[in-house]
């Protein structure tokens, strides 16, 4: 059984055409409308009995209840599926629904909606983050759990939630800090006041409460920086990303894999779909803390990858892989991994559907190898995040969660892991294990609602070696499955947009200028002429090519920086002195620092240089240069620094060399742009 369910300002439905015989009655044309009531619009498939619709009913209550409405209008809807039950069937399963929904007395109105007709309906859907909900149940087939032989079928259930994530929503944990020092103390003894953020992410995580009840900073920013937005024609949790946006995330792309193959990982690439009955996946897939996307092919389910551990895992099956290849590293970039997150916990970049993520697994002899290699890992992550700009001590708190058996069993290896993070440390510790793995670290970044979210993670899975029959050849000889580690040195790369967005709305509230790093800022020089059409004689440069490029990277218009004599000229009356306009000399500019690969735009448009000027602090621009007859005739140029908020006077080559020794370890990706302002539509209103 299917169910959408929208909490509604109202419905207003009418009974058009019966497209069955067995359609219920009901009056044709008669016009029916309900308000502030939960819509749950249901499909009965093929199977379902009586105790899908009593969990279906008791879902539906438990979701009233949350949203604090109490009122819900039954809804047939068979496009929610393709493997409907026979008309008779559905009727019987929507009216036991019916009845259960009703048999408590509880104040709970409820309404259905006639079965077998064609039906016309208006619905407005309320905005709150809860107002949509979906349920997926049906029966699944289980080995018997007696002695005897063979197979049964049991009506135990299952929903789109794997099994591990419904574990993990009624999970009780003990929690406790951990001190560089080894000490272990629990955590409602220790003082948190001593550092806030720790205690944020704490009060976060023990409450597990994920939804956002108002609109983080870094949306706002994601907008008006036009960087990303949402897709209005997509589902929930898909964005669109402006230029921008796509050249910071392809910049942060680049440098993540670049520092996961130094660290000696392959880079592979797997699908995005895989085959629910797979055997090796249908078990994972309910030890994994996600929820999935379903779709259907040619017959056949399939879900969309939640990351790449099992292509991964699939391709290293096939693998003939000796003791000495360990431990065996091997990496994905993901566009895109895919959880069907709830509603009311998708937020802007921080929480999406659809997400980029750096995915680097390490297949390990035994615990002992993988422990070293996790320490190793651990130093990766921290590389990474702080090259991204993002301050380990600063900037981020760090979660561990462990069974308490492996806790118990390797206390100096998790007191390594704190000391080498150099600050106290959030441990959640499981009397039992539900997931695939034992130990869990991340790095959290806590945003400006005191939201926590996970960037790099690194686990040691126990389970899937064996799972997915990935074999090594030890030194006797013998096959054994390997210890699995599951990296991500970044986390998500849409997630590190939203913390640095986070991060640069906290500035601007502690009173410094907010921007992000250099290496990922799009323009990192703008140069506003004064004129774009007067010119300055007896200048220090010789171009007079007061042609534009094309904005693609071509070159017409450039000239060398310096003096040069004019070759067509034997005259030394002023009327030969070179001339050159002042975009010309823009031009020149922006082609020497292009050849440092440096990005470097052009606002030539016909406005106010004051106007240029704020325009271009708005954008969060790095370096700014307005070019006068002062700078032409000088050579030098007053250059406003956003990071020292300073107008400083440099040379072009000063300027060149400040910003090719602060990025000189980063990727370099083109603008991908126009260069000149005037030649660039308006993409955010």
């Amino acid at each position: 059984m299917r169910v959408l369910a929208l909490h509604s300002n109202f419905i207003e439905y009418e009974p058009v055409e019966k497209e069955i015989d067995a359609a219920e009655d009901a009056e044709k044309g008669r016009k029916v409308r309900l308000d502030d009531i939960l819509v749950a619009f249901i499909a009965v498939e093929n199977g379902d009995d009586e105790s899908i619709a009593e969990k279906v009913s008791s879902e539906i209550r438990a979701w009233l209840k949350r949203i604090g409405c109490d009122r819900v209008l039954l809804y047939p809807y068979a496009h929610l599926s393709s493997d409907l039950a026979r008309a008779g069937d559905a009727l019987a399963m929507l009216r036991k629904v019916e009845a259960m929904l009703n048999r408590d007395g509880d104040g709970v109105s409820v309404y259905k909606a006639p079965f077998g007709w064609t039906k016309a309906f208006t619905i407005s859907i309320k905005g709150h983050p809860l107002a949509e909900h979906s349920i997926s149940l049906k029966i699944v087939h289980e080995p018997s759990k007696g002695s005897g032989v063979g197979v049964k079928a049991s009506s135990s259930m299952e929903a789109t939630l794997s099994q591990a994530l419904q574990r993990e929503e009624r999970l009780t944990s003990r929690w406790y800090i951990l001190e560089p020092d080894g000490s272990k103390i629990p955590l409602e003894y220790y003082d948190l006041s001593r550092n806030p953020r720790l205690k944020m992410l704490a009060e976060y995580e023990v409450k597990k409460r994920r939804e956002v009840d108002e609109e983080p900073p870094h949306v706002r920013l994601m907008k008006r920086l036009a960087i990303a937005d949402h897709e209005p024609a997509s589902d929930a949790g898909n964005l669109r990303f402006y230029p921008k946006g796509r050249l910071i995330k392809s910049l942060i792309e680049q440098y993540v894999t670049r520092k996961v193959i130094e660290y000696g990982a392959v880079e592979v690439e797997t699908p995005i779909m895989y085959d629910v009955e797979h055997p090796s996946l249908a078990s994972y897939f309910n030890r994994f803390p996600a929820r999935q996307y379903m779709i259907e092919s040619e017959g056949k389910e399939f879900f969309l990858r939640f990351a790449a551990c099992f292509g991964q895992f699939l391709m290293a099956k096939d693998f003939t892989i000796s003791y000495k290849h360990l431990p065996l590293k091997i990496y994905e970039l993901t566009r895109y991994s895919f959880r069907r997150e709830k509603s009311g916990e998708l937020v802007g970049l921080r929480r999406l559907r659809a997400f980029t993520m750096p995915d680097c697994h390490a297949l390990c002899r035994d615990i002992e190898q993988a422990k070293q290699e996790m320490l190793k890992r651990l130093e990766l992550s921290k590389q990474v995040i702080e090259g991204l700009g993002i301050s380990l001590m600063d900037d981020v708190e760090v979660a561990i969660r462990v069974t308490s058996d492996f806790y118990n069993e390797n206390r100096g290896f998790i007191a390594e892991l704190v000391r080498r993070i150099g600050k106290p440390v959030l441990l959640e510790e499981w009397s039992e294990r539900f997931f695939y793995f034992v130990l869990k670290w991340e790095f959290n970044f806590v945003d400006n609602l005191a939201k926590a979210s996970a960037l790099s993670t690194d686990q040691i899975d126990v389970e899937n070696g064996a799972r997915y029959g990935i074999y090594f050849v030890d030194e006797d000889g013998s096959r054994k499955n390997p210890i699995i580690l599951h990296n991500s040195p970044s986390g998500a790369v849409e997630r590190v947009m939203y913390a640095l967005l986070e991060k640069a709305y906290r500035m601007q509230k502690e009173g410094k200028t907010p921007m992000l790093p250099l290496w990922l800022s799009p323009t990192q020089v703008r140069l506003i002429p004064v004129s774009t059409r007067g010119a300055v004689k007896g200048s220090s440069s010789s171009s007079n090519n007061n042609n534009k490029d094309d904005g693609d990277g071509g070159r017409s218009g450039e000239s060398s920086m310096g003096v040069e004599a004019n070759s067509n000229s034997s005259s030394n009356s002023s009327n030969n002195v070179s001339s050159i306009t002042y975009l010309d000399y823009c031009n020149s500019i922006m082609h020497r620092l292009e050849r440092s690969s440096i990005r470097v735009d052009i606002d030539d448009r016909d406005e106010s240089v004051g106007k240029r000027i704020r325009e271009a602090e708005m954008e969060w621009i790095p370096y700014i240069v307005v070019v006068g007859e002062k700078e032409i005739a000088s050579d030098r140029l007053s250059v406003r620094d956003r990071a020292s908020g300073k107008v400083r006077e440099m040379s072009v080559e000063e300027l060149e060399h400040e910003i090719v020794s602060a990025v000189k370890d980063k990727p370099y990706t083109p603008l991908n742009m126009p260069r000149y302002l005037s030649m660039r539509p308006q993409i955010m209103v």
